[in-house]
């Protein structure tokens, strides 16, 4: 639903030539993706496009949200999940408790359960660990990664992984990307970063994991326009666009 880094395409104020871009590619929401099988649908992160994101989803119901980490282009829309709570009552997060307790403090309104104000949005915490766990009929694998110094996770389901704001993983978790078909892997831009992968970085990770294919997201306007970026990839490797829809 986004691609975007933290301040999103076009940037505020910003004349860079990515940001004039006319190409709808070339704009990019804050990172967020849908997943549904069945009749399941649940959203990785929460960002502040949140809302804009349903709408142009046209999804109507959300089963739960996955947090990776707790930096505000992740969790900063979580005011939004209120319609879902009209209709389903309260939505279930699934994060780690350092995450829970940063969104406690920064919608300390949505956790009161004294004199809550009414039609403020409700959640159901389920705190996570680096253990897999049942999200419907299908599990869920964990995947603990470094983001700089802070600790996020992203997520493996089925043949499936999205890793977001990684710069560095443990060999261990390697292991747990054996065999996929398709794999969502940050690259913000072509210098380096303290806390990202850049895409040569990326790039080496890709060919280290081998999935079939993989998709370039978390992008910034540095990283260059998406159809000149796109020509220079390997076959199997892709740049992300909002509301791009890839079938397993």
């Amino acid at each position: 639903m986004g691609t975007g880094t933290s301040q999103g395409i076009p940037v505020i104020g910003s004349t860079h030539p990515v940001c004039l871009s006319d190409n709808p590619k070339d704009k990019r929401l804050r990172v967020s993706v849908l997943i549904e099988w069945d009749n399941y649908a649940y959203v990785i992160d929460c960002g502040p496009d949140f809302r804009q994101q349903m709408l142009t989803a046209n999804c109507n119901k959300i089963d739960g949200i996955l947090f990776t980490h707790e930096h505000a282009d992740h969790t900063a829309g979580l005011d939004d999940i209120r319609p879902f709570n009209f209709r389903q009552g309260d939505m279930p997060i699934y994060a780690h408790k350092r995450v829970v307790k940063a969104l406690q403090q920064r919608f300390a309104y949505v956790f009161e359960t004294k004199n809550k104000y009414p039609g403020a949005p409700g959640v159901d915490i389920h705190e996570i660990e680096n253990t897999p766990f049942e999200l419907g009929d299908t599990t869920v694998v964990p995947i603990n990664l470094m983001h700089g110094n802070l600790q996020v996770f992203g997520f493996r389901v089925n043949d499936f992984a999205y890793l977001t704001d990684m710069k560095t993983i443990a060999e261990a978790e390697m292991e747990k990307l054996k065999h996929l078909k398709v794999l969502v892997i940050n690259a913000l831009r072509e210098e380096s970063h303290h806390s990202h992968l850049n895409l040569e970085e990326a790039l080496a990770f890709i060919d280290k994991v081998k999935p079939e294919k993989a998709y370039l997201t978390h992008i910034s306007h540095l990283l260059g326009f998406h159809d000149e970026v796109e020509q220079k990839l390997p076959k199997h490797v892709f740049l992300a666009y909002d509301n791009l829809q890839i079938t397993l």
